[in-house]
């Protein structure tokens, strides 16, 4: 009810132009095979060491993925689309301070290489949909010659929706590992804003963009900075951070997608497109200074590589 009561509330906010943002449509049933979820509160359940009880449900043998560190305050009971059972519980916990040092990290986000970061390391993506893409069409291509309502269209349905758990649980696990270890290495974590819900809107780019999880990563980054007292940043994506030579400052101008390496005439320096990328990041986040001066008038030379990566920038 409290659930229901918050909807509406955004909705008459959002009619009324107090919301920012896109405009909040009014809440609607779920349907019943997509993801479900019940909450209940103090009172409304009991956990044991093996088992947990729920109101008008009953006792539920349950695997725990962790310890609870103190006494849940609600449980919500969620089954996804592929009939899986979860149980989420909102407990109290006291903020964990990690351990000061002196490292930052600017992160340039791309589709071949997930991460690029400023101190030359590259991260690849698992890109679970990829590596299943004929696996996924075969599914796709029986749940359309499927009638609806029948019982082979659910079994086919399952199927699918099974699929799509286990590559959201790979590409989860990934941004997970990830997102801890850059910070608990690094004090100050810097991130470029990307309009990712603009950029899926690319008929060529939006299956590769979707099965990275780049909003995701941000997500995981800034709230495990916040529970570790790290120092997260976000510059804005107008900056022209492939466009600019993180040695002395020169802006070169636009680059085409194609160009992954490129020399700068004004100093002689030669870059690797998403490493320079990285080290404008962190520069822009306020942690670091190009080496020489700014400025000059000719024009950089690129050289050009394979087109198999998005841009992340604006005029890039």
């Amino acid at each position: 009810m409290n659930d229901l009561n918050q909807a509406y509330q955004n909705f008459f906010t959002s009619t009324k132009g107090k919301r920012k943002g896109k405009p909040v449509k009014p809440p609607k049933f779920k349907s019943r095979k997509s993801r479900q979820t019940a909450r209940f509160r103090k009172g409304g359940f009991k956990v044991g060491q093996h088992k947990v009880y729920l109101a008008k449900i009953g006792k539920l043998k349950i695997i725990w993925s962790r310890e609870l560190p103190s006494e849940p305050s609600s449980v919500t009971v969620i089954k996804d689309s592929a009939n899986r059972y979860f149980l989420s519980f909102v407990v109290e916990i006291s903020p964990e301070v990690l351990p000061k040092n002196d490292n930052s990290v600017g992160i340039d986000l791309g589709i071949k290489t997930f991460a690029t970061l400023s101190n030359g390391e590259k991260v690849d993506a698992p890109k679970p949909l990829k590596k299943r893409i004929k696996k996924y069409r075969k599914l796709s291509k029986s749940l359309s010659n499927k009638t609806k309502g029948s019982k082979r269209y659910e079994k086919s349905r399952l199927r699918v929706a099974k699929f799509h758990g286990k590559l959201k649980d790979t590409r989860t696990d990934f941004l997970h590992k990830l997102s801890t270890e850059i910070i608990n290495e690094n004090q100050v974590i810097v991130l470029e804003d990307l309009n990712v819900s603009g950029m899926v809107r690319n008929r060529k780019l939006s299956r590769a963009i979707s099965d990275l999880g780049w909003r995701q990563f941000r997500t995981l980054l800034q709230g495990k900075a916040e529970k570790y007292s790290r120092d997260f940043r976000v510059i804005s994506r107008w900056e022209p951070t492939s466009q600019v030579c993180s040695n002395c400052g020169f802006k070169g101008g636009k680059l085409d997608l194609h160009v992954r390496e490129w020399e700068c005439l004004n100093c002689g320096a030669k870059h690797d497109r998403d490493e320079n990328a990285a080290i404008n990041i962190l520069v822009a986040g306020g942690q670091s200074e190009t080496l020489n001066g700014r400025g000059g008038k000719r024009k950089t030379t690129a050289k050009a590589a394979a087109a198999n990566e998005t841009s992340t920038h604006r005029g890039a």
